[in-house]
């Protein structure tokens, strides 16, 4: 008997805790809680990222426009060369030959001319004397006119033969640094189809640029003059400086991606960036300092009747953008203008002053579940079922 009595007892206080729960809605008190910024001077950056390659602002490959054996080289990689400085020169002895059979030539058009002409000049004599025809007097003179055509094509093929063994005698066409070399002492050119490439050669590798391959989906965003930092990584611990100096028309596609190449300048007084190095770009292309700005997030902010507790109010204005204040027992929206925006702030140009504290989010807490109010998405679509108005509402 005791234990059934102690048993009709337990479910008693059973039944009673369970009544009172049903009867407070069956579940805990909720409490909203907000989240404020303060509109303040900062800096408003956007940037995009890419990567592209170092060389150098000017190089020039030199090659060779004559054929022959590479008999002497006299620089080697990183060699230091001045403008009109010999470094290479190819053996010389056909070309030497052609040239002494370019001279032969137009010794004996020489004397061949000499002869015609003196021919002439007696024909015509014999001519104007009415001793020979006029057919025998114009064959004169066309011979006379062959002549002096051989003596200028032969001249020609002496200044031909000149300059292809001038042409042996490679030189620097700049100032600058040997990166390249192509040949060796003993190797054979060919110049028959195209220029065979000798040597690279660098002008200034103190002043280098950047290549960089930019999205098409980014490309609208970048423009001459503005700021880029990058880095490499065999330098992983510096950041290097630059700024775009050319925006390239031309678009390259490669597997259906759309690129195009934007120039960037590049100092390099210390010489670390090398020519052929990977740098990773960053370049920014919206740059405020200093301007009065709020967390963009501020601006989707919009306070809901269910957010209001006992006593408090909704203070609205029509604009198309406004940002909240919570002042005592009232949501008061501010119309303000706004400028430029990274997405995480945005420029106030007007509306509202330097040092106020906006709403940005909230957050309901107890019941079921927390509710964290982002609004980014629509924070006020119906809540979930069994949660009424009172219990939507901050006790």
């Amino acid at each position: 008997m005791k234990n059934k009595k102690l048993w009709i007892g337990v479910g008693a206080v059973a039944v009673i805790a369970l009544v009172v729960w049903l009867l407070s809605g069956g579940k805990s008190e909720e409490k909203v809680e907000f989240e404020t910024a303060k509109v303040e001077k900062q800096d408003i950056h956007t940037s995009i990222t890419a990567t592209g390659t170092i060389e150098p602002v000017t190089s020039v490959t030199v090659g060779t426009q004559v054929s022959g054996i590479v008999s002497k080289l006299y620089v080697d990689y990183n060699s230091v060369v001045k403008k009109g400085q010999i470094i290479a020169e190819l053996d010389k002895t056909n070309l030497i030959s052609e040239l002494n059979r370019a001279k032969a030539d137009l010794t004996s058009a020489q004397s061949t001319l000499n002869y015609e002409q003196a021919n002439f000049n007696r024909y015509q004599t014999l001519f104007d004397k009415g001793l020979v025809s006029a057919n025998d007097y114009e064959s004169a003179r066309l011979s006379f006119e062959k002549a002096r055509q051989t003596v200028a094509s032969s001249r020609e093929s002496v200044q031909k033969a000149q300059t292809n063994l001038g042409y042996a005698t490679i030189t620097s066409p700049i100032d600058g640094v040997v990166l390249s070399k192509s040949v060796e002492e003993g190797q054979t050119v060919a110049a028959s189809f195209n220029t065979p490439e000798l040597f690279t050669i660098a002008q200034d590798l103190t002043d280098m640029r950047v290549i960089a391959d930019i999205d098409e989906a980014d490309i609208g965003g970048v423009k001459e003059g503005q700021r880029v930092s990058f880095t490499v990584d065999a330098f992983p611990d510096d950041k290097f400086d630059g700024a775009v100096t050319q925006v390239r028309q031309q678009a390259t596609t490669e597997s259906n991606v759309v690129t195009y190449e934007v120039v960037i300048s590049a100092p390099n007084k210390d010489l670390k960036l090398k020519p052929g190095l990977t740098a990773n770009v960053t370049i920014f292309t919206l740059e405020k300092n200093n301007v009065l700005a709020a967390p963009t997030k501020a601006l989707r902010f919009m306070p809901n009747e269910a957010l209001l507790q006992k006593g408090q109010q909704i203070e609205d204005v029509e604009a198309p953008q406004k940002i909240w204040t919570l002042e005592g027992n009232t949501f008061k929206a501010h119309k303000v203008e706004t400028g430029t925006t990274n997405g995480m702030l945005t420029e106030i140009v007007s509306g509202i002053s330097e040092g106020t504290e906006v709403l940005v989010d909230f957050t309901i807490t107890g019941g079921d579940e927390e509710m964290p109010g982002e609004q980014a998405t629509n924070p006020f679509m119906p809540r979930p079922r069994g949660r009424n108005n009172n219990q939507q509402q901050k006790k």
